[in-house]
């Protein structure tokens, strides 16, 4: 059987009450013509016949170009579909799909609508991690991802895995790829965008993928060299402020970088850090020990708004700038870690995020509640740590943490 063709066309067999034409889906297939109207309409002296589209001298001619092009982008979508599950249709159950309660999409068309979504919301986060998802996909359905979501069966997810292992990703990546997909699925269907009669992950199970092997904590020992160093490579940007963000985090529940980097002077009420985590929504009041206030007031000067000289109140105003900006510091403070404890003869992979799992493992160590500095700290749901740490009180917290130094 042959493909559709669609098309618009200004219908002038039926002139309406206002003098125009109805504008109308015409979509030809196997010999056979179908209309459909579009819901507006043109005056005739408006419209190009030849071209079938309006002139340059049509008052709302965007509007107009706008609603066609993503009628027929909506048609073209649902071909690509039909044809990719080798399923048969006329132009009658073509147009019939378009009305019906599902508007199926492309992986690729899902995708970006979402990344989109994110970006105007703000919800920068989640922007970059299926932004990442989405690249990884596109390179391993070879630049493209036109393919329906019941494309994307058990086989498949297989054939993915192999690939990413194939290309050196660890563990942990590739159960977030993984995570981020299925997210997307389930997203996918929620949306009417996809079947859940065709979802793989009943049968391809994720949880399989093990990230818990990884031993991100430091001794205490390690701990306090890094305390004591004094660095001197003068050369190496933010060699100083890579420490002390560092011993920040460690001394102050395990805070992470993107939080230490929105800190202002608003966070400290009555000598305590009170924030609420990027990450979960929830709040963290914890108690500043006198090194953490050191640290502090060694950047109180000059910090363009925030406790510490990542983030600039004059220069990063969106969500979209702050995030590039703390990237960009993270990168670095990173690399300055790993150099670091090459120095000091640390044999670990010592970036911002070591600080706060060796948190909990010093505390854990040294007799304190595991209910209290949470063991899920160590696990990949960190949410989990935070709704611990909310549930007891200022005061047992602040008596455990005597114990990090």
């Amino acid at each position: 059987m042959s493909n559709a063709t669609f098309s618009v066309v200004c219908y002038k067999s039926k002139t309406l009450a206002n003098g125009e034409h109805p504008l109308m889906l015409r979509v030809c297939k196997d010999g056979k013509k179908i209309y459909r109207s579009l819901g507006i309409s043109v005056n005739p002296k408006h419209w190009s016949f030849s071209k079938n589209a309006p002139k340059a001298s049509c008052p709302n001619r965007e509007q107009i170009l706008k609603i066609i092009i993503a009628k027929q982008a909506e048609l073209q979508s649902r071909v690509l579909i039909l044809n990719s599950e080798q399923k048969e249709y006329t132009a009658s159950t073509l147009l019939k799909s378009q009305s019906d309660k599902f508007t199926l999409k492309t992986v690729g068309e899902f995708y970006t609508e979402l990344i989109e979504e994110y970006a105007r919301s703000e919800r920068c986060g989640n922007r970059l991690i299926y932004k990442g998802s989405y690249n990884s996909l596109k390179v391993f359905n070879k630049g493209k991802l036109d393919i329906p979501f019941s494309h994307i069966d058990a086989e498949w997810l297989s054939k993915y895995e192999k690939w990413l292992r194939s290309k050196g990703n660890k563990e942990t990546t590739i159960s977030l790829l993984f995570r981020t997909l299925r997210s997307a699925y389930n997203k996918a269907i929620q949306a009417k965008c996809a079947r859940k009669s065709d979802y793989p992950f009943d049968d391809y199970k994720i949880n399989k993928f093990d990230t818990s092997t990884q031993k991100r904590a430091i001794a205490k020992t390690d701990i306090l060299e890094i305390k004591e160093c004094q660095p001197t490579e003068s050369k190496r940007l933010y060699m100083e402020l890579s420490r002390d963000i560092f011993m920040f985090s460690y001394l102050c529940g395990g805070i992470n970088f993107t939080d230490i980097a929105n800190l202002t002077a608003e966070n400290i009420i009555n000598g305590r850090l009170s924030y609420v985590r990027q990450k979960t929504g929830k709040r963290i009041t914890i108690g500043l020990c006198d090194e953490a206030n050191v640290i502090l007031s060694k950047y109180e000067n000059g910090t363009n708004g925030y406790l510490f000289p990542i983030l600039d109140m004059g220069v990063h105003k969106t969500a979209q700038q702050k995030q590039n900006r703390i990237h960009k510091i993270l990168v670095k403070v990173n690399a300055n870690l790993k150099y670091l404890a090459n120095q000091l003869g640390i044999e670990a992979n010592l970036t911002t995020y070591v600080a706060r799992h060796s948190f909990a493992s010093v505390l854990k160590k040294s007799g304190t509640s595991i209910a209290i500095i949470s063991e899920a700290l160590g696990h990949s749901d960190l949410t989990t740590t935070q709704i611990y740490l909310d549930s007891f009180d200022n005061e047992q917290i602040d008596n455990a943490m005597k114990n990090l130094l």
